[in-house]
């Protein structure tokens, strides 16, 4: 599994995202945590502790998955969903 950084991705847009992910997505805090994002309630839980305004704060990702990495990647460099 590799790892990236994310940076001010809009919060709805990326939890919609997750939703089509299809393996396991990790988010990493620059304290440390380490949240599942496919648990709704960690999900929740992860998300708020990192937001700052509307907007995600910088944390790490790993997916389990490569295309939910490059799905989630894509989102992140250029600030939309891949179209299906």
């Amino acid at each position: 599994m590799s790892k990236f950084e994310i940076h001010n991705i809009d919060v709805d847009v990326f939890a919609k995202e997750l939703n089509n992910c299809k393996g396991q997505v990790w988010l990493t805090t620059d304290e440390g945590d380490r949240i599942n994002l496919m648990s709704a309630f960690c999900r929740m839980i992860g998300l708020m502790s990192i937001i700052q305004g509307a907007k995600l704060s910088q944390a790490t990702i790993e997916c389990e998955n490569p295309e939910d990495e490059s799905r989630l990647f894509r989102l992140n460099l250029y600030g939309r969903a891949e179209k299906e």
